[in-house]
């Protein structure tokens, strides 16, 4: 079958099918065509500290390595601010300027973090978390990044004002999925929620993150099903910064230690139909779970890396250590592209229509300058 003539300001689910089951023949072109849409001749990434504020999660997925139970003495029921203001003063020194804060999804309705709120003075984690965000705004030259699941409106309202991004992966728009190993015992998962997350976030004009996971047992139509979902509401409301590719990797004890991961070749397909489906916006790969084989997407186009540590693990993916930025440069160098430090912000949105805190505002924009002279 003859490579289609795709209109590139229009993808189709249609055009992106095709390229899900390109055969050999095609798999170049669609890469070459892809590429073609490299917007320019750098590749971003961002300086950040990874920070769990708790390992305990309502969802139980089956490929998770990050979630904990209460019981377990070695688990992250919550930080104290003290232990969260001495790693992110430890960050400063690494330069690092994004605090990512991840967590489990509605760890409070666990008694045992309900109580260590309580002990802290809190009601809940929204107002915990928007503490530890100002916090790191008054008291540290980092900015917030708060990935932590689905929020209400009001919620995410409140978080807005200390978060210059949010974030969140939609990974599937698939309700079928519900009833498998990937999520049936993890309700937070549910397509309709995770997409009305991202949906406020737009309406309440909150840069984000997003994605999909590949590899969880998923049909290439439920692919092309979930981009598409996305899509729709960046058109809508054109808050997405970027767009995640991640795909499955096993690791040890979890409930699909032995299930097979996405092939090389899937995720080519599936970089490739997201670089061109969207436009203005970021795809990107997880260099820490693509460690020999990421430069290849980005001759597909990719052009950011996401967040890097230079400082702490990834927490989310225990066994898949961050490359280090010497070597991520001479992955980009190699394929005649340079690497370009970037904020938890993009740069577009660094204005009061995204940024209303004065304060947060005036950081970034400090940032930003700092990062580009």
């Amino acid at each position: 079958m003859p490579l289609p003539q795709f209109d590139l300001e229009n993808i189709t689910k249609q055009d992106i099918m095709f390229i899900l089951n390109a055969e050999r023949e095609d798999i170049l072109e669609i890469m070459k065509l892809a590429n073609s849409k490299r917007e320019h001749d750098y590749v971003t990434y961002s300086k950040n500290v990874f920070i769990p504020l708790t390992e305990i999660c309502r969802n139980d997925c089956g490929y998770c390595a990050f979630k904990k139970n209460p019981n377990d003495p070695e688990a992250i029921l919550l930080k104290t601010k003290e232990e969260v203001l001495s790693t992110l003063k430890e960050a400063e020194k690494y330069g690092c300027k994004e605090a990512l804060f991840t967590m489990g999804e509605d760890a409070d309705t666990e008694k045992a973090v309900q109580d260590r709120l309580s002990e802290f003075g809190y009601e809940n984690m929204t107002d915990y978390i928007y503490d530890i965000c100002k916090m790191t705004i008054e008291e540290t030259n980092l900015l917030p990044h708060t990935n932590a699941g689905n929020f209400s409106f009001e919620s995410m309202k409140k978080l807005k004002e200390y978060n210059v991004s949010m974030g969140m992966m939609l990974e599937s728009s698939s309700e079928r999925l519900m009833e498998t190993i990937a999520h049936k015992k993890s309700p937070g998962k549910h397509p309709k929620i995770r997409l009305q997350t991202i949906e406020n976030a737009g309406k309440l004009k909150i840069p984000y993150t997003t994605g999909i996971l590949i590899g969880i047992g998923e049909k290439k139509e439920e692919i092309a099903d979930s981009l598409l979902e996305i899509k729709k509401i960046q058109d809508k409301y054109g808050h997405i910064q970027e767009v995640i590719i991640q795909n499955f990797t096993p690791s040890p004890g979890i409930e699909m230690e032995n299930h097979s991961q996405p092939s090389l070749l899937d995720m080519i397909r599936t970089v490739a139909a997201a670089q061109l489906l969207f436009q203005g916006v970021s795809v990107q790969v997880p260099p820490n779970l693509n460690y020999d084989t990421s430069q290849i997407f980005l001759i597909c186009g990719t052009d950011d890396w996401g967040g890097v540590s230079p400082l702490s693990e990834d927490y989310v993916n225990p066994s898949s250590p961050w490359p280090t930025l010497d070597h991520l440069e001479k992955l980009t160098n190699d394929t005649g592209l340079k690497l370009k430090e970037r904020l938890a912000i993009y740069k577009k949105y660094i204005n009061s229509e995204y940024l209303e805190n004065p304060e947060l505002l005036k950081k970034a924009q400090e940032l930003q300058d700092k990062i580009e002279n």
